[in-house]
């Protein structure tokens, strides 16, 4: 057993994979192939391509798409050589990339695409966003971002979808964070990047272009532990625009209609195409609250409804204590009794009655799921903390009962017609 437990993370991987790499659908005599040539970087005078997979000690390459166009059915495939997350210029490395590192950065632009050209943050860990939001400037978006869970942030991948200038530099190297990756750096920025050596900083060019990406689908591969593989087309959200949200209505067996009875404002609709947008790039099942641009509360993974409805709102809950904590005495909220021993029980009650006052910063707050609510109780779970619209798919037998819900609760509810699984 290895006595430097440390070193397996300094340790960069051999990598026998082949350079190139070729993958074809065939029907017939007719023959398409994808063709991949694998991605590498000079480090240190070192030429190598991801450090390690998932874990050290996991063997891993990165292939970029350089030629090919695939056709099935009515679904075209994303044409070669428009690399994103697959081909990035590293402005500044410290050591090469890991496979969690390309697969952050990819999820984050994935949520980018959809969101506009708004000055835009989203922090990635464990390729699920713990912070997305829009601001005024970039620096905004950022503050934003890093404050909806600040602990989560460390160490995360930070994309933005403009130039970094020098005041969001500056509050991003104020912090710990793994990646940055943006379409430029403005004058100066490198600079304050460069005294975080180990922060990996790239560069990718067709972010400029980010838009064109929407609605494009690649092919999904997931390989089964038999060495099987599963394809599926990429996800594409249909409702990307605020007149694709349909007013939450349903038909009974026995011919009754519910229809919600309060539409969402404008900022409602604002915020439930924000959060439904940012689902996208979110591990089912999930449920997101989003309030004036930006996430409040992301529940991820979880096995039932109710469960991550409760869990969204839960984290919602921590992460306004501890930003509280850390604007009143720049410590977090479970390191308080740390630093301030006995004094630390009435500033703890301080905080934990603000929050429970503010209930978690839920107030006024948009609920946003990934799939139908099988009954009206996921639902209440937000309803109760001061939500005051949701957007979900619809298509429960049930649908009636949540409508229902709502309406007494004088909350308005917008369906998307579209499941927005992620695995």
């Amino acid at each position: 057993m290895a006595t430097d437990l440390k070193a397996a993370y300094r340790t960069i991987m051999d990598d026998h994979f082949t350079p190139q790499m070729e993958i074809s659908f065939i029907d017939g005599d007719n023959r398409q192939t994808l063709a991949y040539e694998k991605v590498s970087w000079v480090i240190d005078n070192e030429q190598k391509g991801l450090r390690y997979g998932e874990n050290p000690g996991q063997e891993a390459a990165m292939y970029k798409l350089v030629n090919g166009n695939l056709v099935l059915g009515d679904v075209k495939a994303l044409d070669a050589n428009n690399f994103l997350a697959s081909d990035p210029l590293l402005v500044q490395s410290g050591k090469h990339p890991g496979k969690t590192n390309i697969t952050d950065a990819d999820n984050a632009l994935n949520i980018l695409r959809y969101l506009g050209s708004s000055p835009c943050a989203v922090i990635v860990k464990h390729n699920n966003p713990c912070g997305v939001a829009k601001g005024s400037t970039l620096a905004e978006a950022y503050f934003r971002a890093n404050k909806a869970d600040r602990l989560a942030a460390f160490g995360g991948c930070i994309a933005f979808n403009q130039e970094v200038d020098l005041e969001t530099a500056k509050l991003v190297t104020a912090n710990y964070a793994e990646v940055v990756v943006a379409p430029g750096f403005a004058d100066g920025v490198m600079d304050i990047f460069a005294t975080k050596k180990n922060l990996r900083v790239m560069q990718i060019n067709n972010m400029s272009r980010l838009s064109d990406f929407v609605a494009k689908r690649v092919v999904d591969f997931k390989a089964l532990m038999d060495g099987g593989i599963v394809a599926q087309w990429s996800f594409v959200p249909e409702a990307r625009t605020i007149e694709q949200l349909m007013p939450a209505s349903c038909t009974r067996k026995d011919g009754t209609v519910h229809a919600i009875k309060r539409l969402p404002s404008a900022a409602e609709y604002e915020d439930l195409l924000f959060g439904w947008l940012v689902e996208a790039g979110v591990t089912s099942n999930s449920v997101l609250y989003i309030k004036d641009g930006v996430t409040v509360g992301i529940g991820t993974g979880e096995q039932d409804r109710v469960g991550v409805a409760e869990i969204a709102r839960d984290k919602a809950y921590r992460k306004h204590a501890d930003w509280i904590s850390w604007e009143k005495y720049q410590t977090p909220y479970n390191a308080l009794t740390l630093k301030f021993g006995d004094e630390a029980a009435s500033k703890i009650a301080a905080i934990d009655e603000q929050v429970n006052a503010e209930k978690g910063g839920l107030i006024g707050s948009c609920m946003i799921s990934d799939a139908f609510f099988p009954f009206r109780d996921g639902a209440e779970v937000g309803i109760n903390e001061g939500v005051k619209s949701i957007v979900q798919p619809g298509g429960s037998i049930r649908d009636w009962d949540v409508i229902d819900c709502c309406n007494d609760a004088d909350v308005a509810m917008a369906f998307t017609g579209q499941r927005s699984f992620k695995h």
